[in-house]
């Protein structure tokens, strides 16, 4: 059916006149010009349903962006409130960060260890050669393992390169293939008409925890509580909670990170018409009162605008308000963030 596609994309496509589904279309990638000029003359929207594994906006091997003639809707893993919905589900935040949110591990009762290794391996078989021309794989392997060490920290491509022994210029190609293939997320510095200099680089995270576990061998979420990334990966954890409330509301997301070059940072950024929600993330299960240092600095220097929305979101199971700042529990996290955010017409 592939070759069919890709040698004859007119008769292919004439078999469908009615409309089709059409997973892993990234192995035709030709076929979306075809398809462009094919919907042209039968305008009903609805006919085609395009799928595949890797993000269909940023492959290279799509030239053809079906601008005006598409809906695009991300897929991620699920969000914390959607494995609710499975009866073995994580019910502590180190089994959930340990574990991940892959649905396979939950559905198919699959240990995560193996599910998440194997999944790898067939990454890198499958989906890398097919993105870009990776030739050394073991290269390519350890830039994986090394990437999953940077989450939920700015990203240096010269030191990336040469950890790895790369350029700077294929660390940086390396990585956009792992957002192509939907597997980490770069959020841009944010900035403001402030007179502090502010560090530029973005800060990188892995969208599933599970996956970063395994790259980086940690056995058990017992051995995850003593480990020296925790918080990063607690931090990677919220952020791409975050990132999925967008996503399953079909809405671009608008999420930064703040860092000044003396020192002040601020973990998540969240935009949203206008208004600013300015997050920090601690991995602690007890609020300590250095937990509100940067949100109170922050907001007290004038960096934010007034109406910003400040929270602290850490490992314990209380959720309140405390001056002015929304304190939530990590389980607490998704239906009440999202009901701050105003509604986009």
């Amino acid at each position: 059916m592939r070759s069919y596609a890709i040698e004859d994309p007119r008769g292919f496509l004439n078999e469908y006149k009615d409309g089709a589904i059409i997973d892993e279309v990234q192995h035709a990638p030709d076929l979306l010009s075809y398809l462009q000029d094919f919907v042209d003359q039968n305008p009903d929207p609805g006919q085609f349903i395009l799928t595949g594994s890797q993000n269909l906006v940023l492959s290279q091997s799509i030239s053809q962006s079906m601008a005006g003639r598409c809906g695009i809707l991300t897929l991620l893993p699920p969000s914390w409130a959607e494995l609710q919905q499975f009866s073995n589900r994580p019910t502590q935040l180190l089994d959930a960060l340990w574990q991940g949110h892959y649905p396979r591990i939950y559905d198919r009762e699959i240990p995560a260890e193996r599910w998440l290794t194997d999944y790898v391996t067939t990454y890198l078989q499958r989906d890398v050669r097919q993105i870009t021309q990776i030739t050394n794989l073991n290269t390519f392997t350890a830039f994986l393992k090394l990437c999953a060490g940077h989450t939920g920290q700015e990203v240096n491509f010269s030191k990336l390169g040469n950890d790895v022994g790369i350029t700077h210029n294929t660390a940086r190609a390396w990585l956009s293939v792992l957002e192509t293939s939907w597997l980490g997320i770069s959020l841009p510095a944010w900035h403001s008409t402030v007179r502090k200099q502010v560090v530029k680089a973005p800060k990188w995270h892995f969208i599933d925890t599970g996956l970063v576990c395994s790259l980086l061998g940690i056995r058990s979420a017992d051995e995850l509580r003593h480990h020296p990334l925790r918080g990063a990966i607690f931090e990677s954890w919220v952020v791409s909670e975050v990132l999925k409330q967008y996503t399953n509301r079909g809405e671009a997301h608008s999420l930064y990170h703040y860092r000044e070059s003396r020192g002040l940072e601020i973990d998540l950024l969240a935009e949203v018409a206008g208004q600013l929600n300015i997050m920090e993330i601690k991995s602690g299960s007890t609020i300590n009162s250095a937990y509100f240092k940067n949100l109170k600095k922050f907001i007290e220097n004038g960096v934010t605008p007034s109406d910003a929305q400040a929270w602290l979101v850490y490992g314990g199971d209380k959720s309140y308000r405390r001056q002015d700042i929304q304190v939530r529990s990590w389980d607490n996290l998704t239906d009440d963030f999202i009901q701050t955010l105003p509604e986009i017409n």
